[in-house]
This record gives structure tokens, C-alpha cells and sequence, in this order.
């Protein structure tokens, strides 16, 4: 965490929150106050890190425009390569140390890497079951950084506050335990959410949270079963809540206190919810690999329908959203999927790209894709609903990549399903 020394600096740091805050329906008054932060309060994350998943603000656009996607005849150069356990788990990237976690057997490890040469720096494991259950299983929630400190929490529940340097646990628990609440059928998959002193959970009906420095409880809801989302704060809303994707339900609560706003029946075959919705100028996308994508306006603080897809369906990554256009993977697991550009005005299909299988996707605010294909091949495109105008490409993995490639620090990182984790070099 760094001070903004230089006005310069301080003001480029705004311009790219103006823009994280356009794409994700910020209004202006709060767009204000977090440019006055950024340029007199400490703490803020640099803008080539990727903190948390999504990126630094959840909208898997990175505010980095210092790279290149002019590559060699043979790709960008590989400067790492590490093998990090089964799972689909992304990384975090802070302050030169990359964050991951990866299943063996019935234990799953959490990684702390050299960002420039893969080396580990640290390592902790603990008990979890791989759960393969219809397909490999594995690892698949994301830590979250903030500061000195790194969060994670586990499939079965294991909720552990690491010291990012040195891997020190600060404090631990299990907080389905402690709530009662039910863990899934696949295990909790939704990275925490640090909100003021609390940690955001999408644990239980309605969430969780808990004391960052401590772990003590600040509030729970009941022990239904959650989803496998993370929790999403509303921006456009005067109260600011998170929003859950839970078991059959999207739920929008208090962040201080847990009360629940409002609740929209969204219900899926073998109740996965497991994207994690896309906010659109105030308004709501949801999808999943069985249902259809709909688009949600709050009128009157209760969500109305505002239309419903007739074919595209959302596979895992949520996808990225520029002006007007959602670009996404439709399709679903064992099924032949594409890449397409989707109208949120109305639901309009634009463009569908083939053969790229149901991979994953970010973006960076030049308006650039970054897609992983679902067989390792590394993709940029012009972000643009005139069609699929690939930039670059090379293969840089092999295996089933579900889990969405980030860039960072001049770099972007891939992984597949069998923990294989690539770095490769696109800095000018």
C-alpha cells in the first residue's frame, strides 16, 4: 500500500477510477468521494495489481495500459511456469507476491509466489477433499489481498487471515461451523469481500460477515445453502449492498448488519449458481449455465425483469463489459461453447466466435480482451461489437482452462485444471 506522491500520478490513479467506476454504474457522488481518496488517503492498491478476483474493482477490467499484444511468431516469452495443485482457483497479484491455491489428494495448499520468477515464497496446507464430483474438483475460490494481510477462504469452510509476506496465520476458523451454515455441493467457491473492518462471505442464505482483524462474527444469516459466487457490492445502489448469488436466489443485503434488501428466485439444474453477476448503468445481468441471461433494473427497491435472453447462457466467468456490450462465454461443461458480443440494451447476440470452447475472459480499459481458450490458447481482441478481430494469440497451455487469465504487472498469468501455472512476458 502506497501514498500518491505525485499529483501526476494521483491523477492518472482518477482517471482510471473514473473508468472503473462508468463500467460498474457508480454514481458520481461516489465516483467524487474515491477520487478525493485516491489522491490523500494512504492505502491505495497500485494500479498494476490485481488484488482480489475480478481485479481491483471486480469487474475483470485491469487499469493497466503500459503492455504490449504485439508478440513473436512464437508468443509472448514465458518467464515462469509452477505447478500449483488441481483446481480452478485464480490468483491474486500484490506488491511483487502471486496468491493461488491448488488440491492434492485430500488437502488443499494455499501459494505465496515470486512474481518475477515463480519461486515459492511461502506455502500452507490444511484438510479438504478434492470433490471430484462430475468433474476434476479441486481448489476454487481466489484470495483476496488488502495491505499486509491476505484472506482465503477454504471449500469446506476453512477461513484463514494469512500475513502476505510471510504466510504467519494471524487468525483462523471454520465459519460453517461456527454459523451452522451448509456447506455446498461443490464447496464454497466465492472469494471474501473486505468491506470497511469486515470480511463479506457468501456463506449461509444470505451471507456472512466476520471481523477482518480477528475473525470474531459480525453477523450471520440463516443455514441455508449459499451459492458459488462472490460477493458483488451494488455501487449503483444508495445503500450499497453486496450482492449473493445463493442456492436458487440473488440477494441483495446490508453489508453492516446482514438485513436483507430484497430477493430474486434464480434457479438453475443442480442449483449452481456460479457466475457471478455483471452490473450494467445501475441495472443487473444474471446467467448461469442452465438459464437463460436476464437483465434486472431496482424499481422502487424491489428488481423488475427488464428482458430475458432466448439462448445465451452464461458458462462460469462472468465476462467484461464495455459501454453497452457484454463479451462472455456462452455455453456449458461438455458442450461445444463460443465466445460472443451481447447487446445489454435488449439482449441482442452481435457476434459469436467458435472454437474457443468455454474458456474464460478479462479486459483491460484500452478496450482489449485477454481470452484463454478452454485448450490454453491465449487471445487479444478488440473489445467491439463489429466482430471477433483477434490481436494476438499463442498456445500457452495445454489441459482444460476454465479460470480466466489476469494481467498484471506487465505480465499475464493462466492456469489450467491441473494446476499447471504459466507467466508470460507482455511488457514494453
Amino acid at each position: 500500500m502506497r501514498i500518491l506522491k505525485h499529483s501526476a500520478e494521483g491523477w492518472l490513479a482518477i482517471d482510471k477510477l473514473r473508468w472503473a467506476g462508468y463500467l460498474s454504474g457508480m454514481s458520481h457522488r461516489r465516483w467524487l468521494i474515491a477520487a478525493v481518496l485516491c489522491l490523500f488517503s494512504a492505502g491505495m492498491v497500485r494500479g498494476d495489481d490485481w488484488p482480489r478476483f475480478r481485479g481491483p474493482y471486480q469487474n475483470g477490467i485491469s487499469t493497466e495500459t503500459n503492455w504490449s499484444w504485439t508478440w513473436p511468431a512464437n508468443g509472448p516469452k514465458r518467464l515462469w511456469k509452477a505447478s500449483v495443485g488441481q483446481g480452478f482457483s485464480n490468483v491474486a497479484v500484490a506488491a511483487g507476491r502471486v496468491f493461488t491455491l491448488g488440491s492434492e489428494g485430500d488437502s488443499a495448499t494455499v501459494y505465496c509466489l515470486d512474481v518475477t520468477s515463480g519461486k515459492e515464497i511461502w506455502k500452507h496446507s490444511y484438510p479438504e477433499p478434492l470433490n471430484a464430483h462430475y468433474y476434476e474438483g479441486g481448489t476454487s475460490t481466489t484470495p483476496t489481498v488488502e495491505g499486509e494481510m491476505v484472506y482465503v477462504l477454504g471449500r469446506q469452510g476453512d477461513l484463514f487471515a494469512f500475513h502476505a509476506a510471510t504466510g504467519k496465520i494471524q487468525w483462523q476458523k471454520n465459519v460453517a461451523q461456527e454459523a451452522g451454515a451448509k456447506v455446498p455441493e461443490w464447496g464454497f467457491a466465492g472469494a471474501p469481500l473486505v468491506e470497511g473492518r469486515a470480511l463479506i462471505l457468501n456463506v449461509g442464505s444470505a451471507g456472512m460477515a466476520v471481523n477482518k482483524t480477528n475473525g470474531k462474527m459480525i453477523w450471520a444469516s440463516t443455514n441455508g445453502p449459499a451459492a458459488y459466487s462472490s460477493p458483488l457490492p451494488f455501487n449503483a445502489s444508495q445503500q450499497r449492498p453486496a450482492l449473493l448469488l445463493t442456492h436458487r436466489e440473488l440477494v441483495a443485503v446490508d453489508m453492516k448488519n446482514g438485513k436483507e434488501q430484497w430477493r430474486f428466485p434464480f434457479e438453475t439444474e443442480y442449483d449452481t449458481n456460479a457466475t457471478d453477476p455483471l452490473i450494467y448503468g445501475g441495472r443487473i445481468f444474471l446467467s448461469s449455465h442452465s438459464q437463460h441471461g436476464l437483465l434486472l433494473k431496482i424499481l422502487d427497491g424491489r428488481p423488475e425483469v427488464v428482458w430475458r435472453s432466448e439462448d445465451t447462457r452464461v458458462h462460469m466467468n462472468a465476462g467484461v463489459l464495455f459501454q453497452d456490450y457484454m463479451y462472455v462465454f456462452h455455453g456449458s461443461a461438455g458442450k461445444p461453447g463460443d465466445l460472443r458480443c451481447l447487446d445489454l440494451r435488449n439482449g441482442e447476440v452481435k457476434w459469436k466466435q467458435e472454437g474457443l470452447g468455454v474458456g474464460a475472459l478479462s479486459a483491460t480499459i484500452n478496450s482489449k480482451l485477454i481470452v484463454l481458450s478452454e485448450k490454453g490458447e491465449l487471445l487479444v481482441a478488440e473489445a467491439t461489437p463489429e466482430g471477433f478481430k483477434p490481436l494476438a494469440r499463442a498456445q500457452v497451455l495445454g489441459g482444460k482452462c476454465w479460470t480466466a487469465p489476469v494481467l498484471a504487472n506487465g505480465k499475464i498469468f493462466a492456469r489450467n485444471a491441473k494446476g499447471d501455472l504459466v507467466c508470460v512476458d507482455v511488457s514494453r
